[in-house]
Formats: structure tokens, C-alpha cells, sequence
């Protein structure tokens, strides 16, 4: 697909101001995107929209399909009649710029409960549209509202250490717990109709304004996850519901022991049986929610790092052929020119970049890799070819500001060589980055909204190797400063993004 020449910032729902403990999809997300446009920005960069599991990862999510519950809006269930301006009182002292997932949980989940109380009681404003949205989701909505209320009946425990007749889905059995669950079930079916009606009305706000959503899909599921427990047979676990092989990356720029991250592998061999219909589906459902996908960890199709499921680092595995090329084709027959942006950092090698290429797909420039201590020349803007995404950072890199701190003290030769190379020599250095990327040749350029706010290290997102703590930043109106749209809008027409 040909993208056009575009500027864009990047922010997760979840760091999005609003009083109730975490961001999401009222209207500070519709005022998020006029922010956007009035910025001149066309893109709205997001992670994945997931249910987080474990260490509220959006990447570790309890389905490749469903919504996170977390986001959606009570303001907007009360204007629906579904919460009660009596029900929005007393809400808990929340920190408005750091995420407490525990309470934010507890409280946002009793806020759902008593939404879905309400709907029984009163009906569903559009029992048709319910109806109509329970019908098309069906092949991944029962099994996941069937997953959660398990997981709800067993106190949130591993799936692998439920009831075994409901843990392995033994067949004559599944249908009592269907009848046992069946309250349970219908209310994360109603938690999964109000989010996607929530999302799908922010994004056509979103695209009538001229910004499209760029979505994350992560090439790996969760362990703990419905995709795995309704489908074992595709993925890489042993009889006893144990992983044989899991999913990481070896040594590299952020960890020395490289990353343990868990996830079972794919058997391909299956997938190929049916012509990838569960990668099609799960294609289906991202495109829906989103203009452009981001594929993280792209790498992994063309091979990927097995690790036996036991290790207790990522250091003793293996790379393994994946049959990406087949997938791709498949895909492609199936919806035609794909808006996939390729996540192609790491160990890159030529097969990994001829599959990239052969499908068209940007690949991926952090300007912080090029000025890092082991900087590499090749993320320097003026080696890009027009047909690559430019970021300053991701959410597993320090935000730029934090980044540069570190640097003048650690390494004062790396500093003046960005100096130069900017051309600027004064000490705020995440404006003229943020420039530079701007300027350079890549389609789009998507900044982190903590480098559009000039934020240290304590607005950092994600420490890959750090397994708690992380994704809890958010940002207030107040850090936004009076000309910040201007400026930003200025510089659209100044590079002509």
C-alpha cells in the first residue's frame, strides 16, 4: 500500500487524562483528537487494545481479539442510561499521572457490573445492535466470554489450574459450564458490545477529522489467554497444557540475557491446514479498529527465537524458519493491498528484510539507536529510504529528554556528535530531534506524545526487562502549553506532512 507523507504522535488510551484512575474513550479522547487535528497531525498512533493480563501489558493481553474493559468510558455509560449520576459519585482519590492498575480494576470493573445490572434490568438501549454484534464476533466471542467467566469462577487463577473439565474443554462438559457461568458470560459479552461501540464512534470521530489510527498487533499471544485455551492445537503446548517451546528475542540492545517473554509458539503446520483462517480472522478484527497496523515483531515470520519452555533465560534458544511468506500471500488474497507497518528492529537479517520489501511494508527508524553509545549509522535520517516510519523513541526505549540527560553525563563525545549532527548546540535537544525527523524522507514520523511534552525518565512507558511498574504514565492538560499546536502544526507545513 502506498502511505502518504504523514506526522503523527503516539499515546496508548490508557495515558489519557480523566478522573477516573486510567484513560479512555470519553471525551478526553474526542479532545485528545482535536488536539491532533488542531496540531496539524494525521496519525494516532495506539498500543494493542487488548484486556491486559499479566503485568498489565496491552502485549500480554487475555485475547488477540477483544477489548480492553478498562478504557471504556462511565461518562458515556451514564449518558447511555446504563450508570447512574449517583453511581459516578465518590470516585476513589486516583493519582492523576501514574496508573494504580489495582484499584483502577477493582473500581472501573464494579462500574461494569453495575452498568450490565442496569441493562438487565432496563434492557439494552439496541438489543438488536447487541444481538447483531454477538452474531458477528461469535467465533472468538464465546470462547473468550466463556474464558473470562471461567477465569472469574476460579479467582482469576492460570487457566491451566482450573477445573480440568473446563480447562481442557472436555466435550460432554462444556455445555454444564455454559448453563453454570451463563450471568458471568453474558456480562463480558456486554463489556466487549459497549467497547467496540465506544471505539468504533472515537475512530470515526478520529478519521472525519482527517487522523487515522495506526494499531499495534503483536505477533505472539498470551499463555493466559482465551486464543490459546479454545485453540491448544495451534500452539506449541504439550498434553498437560504446559508450554514445550516459548517466544522470546537473544541478547540484545536491552538486555544482556536476552528476553524471556513466554509466549507459546505457533505450529505452523496446523495454521497451513486451513489456509492461516485464524490469522485471517484475527487480520479482520485489527483491521476493523484500526486505518494502519503496526506488526511487532515482524521478525518472528520470516524465523523466530524458540526457547524450551522450561528456561529461565532467553540465551539458550534457537532460530526456527516461519512460513511468513505463505502468510502474507494469504493475507493479501484475502484483503488486497495491506496498511502494515513491519516493527523490523533487532537482529535483522537479509531474509528478513527481503520479506519485509517483497510486500511493500515501512519498516521502522529510532532516531535514539543512531546517537546511542553503540549507535547505529543506519538509523540516521540520512541513510532512510522513503519507505520507513521514523520515531524519536518507542515505549520500550527512555523517553529523548531522559535519554540525552544520561548521555551528556555518560558519554559527552556522543552528545557533541548529536550536536553537530543537528546543527543545534544548546541543551534542550528533543525539539531539534523531533525536527529532524520531521524533515527526513521517512512517510510518517510519530513522536511519543512524552517527547512532544519534553518529559524526563519518569515518563518513561515500558522497561522490557523490568516485569512490574510498567505502563502506568499519563499526561494532564495542564503539561500542554498554549502554543504547543502551533507549533507542531507549523512544522507540518514547514517538512509538508
Amino acid at each position: 500500500m502506498k502511505f502518504k507523507r504523514s506526522a503523527g504522535i503516539l499515546l496508548h488510551p490508557t495515558s489519557l487524562p480523566g478522573k477516573f484512575g486510567i484513560g479512555d474513550l470519553g471525551k478526553n479522547a474526542y479532545r485528545f483528537v482535536d488536539f491532533l487535528h488542531n496540531a496539524g497531525q494525521t496519525l494516532w498512533q495506539v498500543f494493542p487494545l487488548g484486556p491486559t493480563g499479566f503485568g498489565d501489558s496491552p502485549y500480554q493481553s487475555f485475547s488477540a481479539f477483544a477489548g480492553n474493559p478498562l478504557i471504556i468510558s462511565p461518562e458515556m455509560l451514564k449518558e447511555e442510561g446504563y450508570l447512574t449520576k449517583i453511581d459516578l459519585e465518590n470516585i476513589p482519590d486516583f493519582n492523576p499521572i501514574k496508573i494504580d492498575y489495582g484499584k483502577v480494576i477493582e473500581y472501573k470493573i464494579s462500574l461494569l457490573r453495575k452498568a450490565y445490572e442496569n441493562s438487565k434490568k432496563n434492557g439494552i438501549n439496541d438489543k438488536n445492535d447487541f444481538e447483531k454484534f454477538c452474531r458477528e464476533n461469535e467465533s472468538w466471542l464465546e470462547d473468550y466470554a466463556l474464558f473470562m467467566a471461567g477465569k472469574d469462577f476460579h479467582g482469576g487463577k492460570l487457566w491451566l489450574e482450573w477445573d480440568k473439565s473446563l480447562a481442557f474443554r472436555v466435550e460432554n462438559s462444556l455445555n454444564n459450564w455454559k448453563e453454570k457461568l451463563a450471568t458471568e458470560i453474558n456480562f463480558h459479552k456486554f463489556v466487549q458490545y459497549t467497547f467496540f461501540k465506544q471505539w468504533i464512534a472515537l475512530k470515526k470521530y478520529a478519521n472525519a477529522k482527517g487522523i487515522k489510527i495506526i494499531g499495534d498487533l503483536p505477533i505472539f499471544i498470551a499463555y493466559d489467554s482465551a486464543d490459546l485455551w479454545a485453540n491448544k492445537h495451534l500452539f506449541t503446548i504439550g498434553e498437560d497444557g504446559k508450554p514445550e517451546t516459548v517466544a522470546g528475542v537473544p541478547p540484545d540492545y536491552f538486555s544482556p540475557t536476552g528476553q524471556l517473554w513466554g509466549n507459546p509458539l505457533y505450529r505452523w503446520d496446523e495454521m497451513k491446514k486451513d489456509n492461516f483462517s485464524w490469522w485471517k480472522k484475527r487480520f479482520a478484527k485489527i483491521f476493523e479498529l484500526t486505518d494502519y497496523v503496526r506488526i511487532d515483531h515482524f521478525r518472528g515470520f520470516e524465523a523466530y527465537w524458540e526457547i524450551p519452555g522450561n528456561a529461565k533465560t532467553a540465551e539458550t534458544g534457537r532460530w526456527v524458519k516461519a512460513p511468513g511468506d505463505e502468510l502474507f500471500a494469504e493475507i493479501k488474497r484475502e484483503f488486497g493491498d495491506l496498511p502494515i507497518i513491519a516493527e523490523d528492529l533487532g537482529v535483522i537479517t537479509d531474509e528478513v528484510r527481503a520479506l519485509r520489501d517483497k510486500y511493500g511494508f515501512p519498516g521502522m527508524k529510532i532516531l535514539q539507536f543512531a546517537f546511542g553509545k553503540n549507535g547505529d549509522k543506519n538509523f540516521l535520517p540520512h541513510n532512510y529510504n522513503e519507505n520507513c516510519v521514523v520515531y524519536t523513541g518507542t515505549h520500550d526505549n527512555d523517553t529523548t529528554k531522559g535519554f540525552f540527560e544520561k548521555a551528556m553525563n555518560d558519554d559527552p563525545e556522543l552528545f557533541a556528535f548529536t550536536q553537530d549532527y543537528l546543527n543545534y548546540y544548546g541543551a534542550e535537544i528533543v525539539f531539534p530531534l523531533i525536527k529532524e525527523a520531521y524533515k527526513s524522507v521517512a512517510v510518517f514520523a510519530v513522536i511519543p506524545m512524552q517527547d512532544v511534552l519534553n518529559l524526563g525518565s519518569e515518563a518513561r512507558m515500558n522497561f522490557p526487562s523490568k516485569p512490574s511498574g510498567n505502563w502506568v504514565w499519563r499526561f494532564t492538560w495542564e503539561q500542554i502549553e498554549d502554543n504547543l499546536e502551533a507549533k507542531y502544526k507549523y512544522l507540518t507545513i514547514l517538512y509538508e506532512r
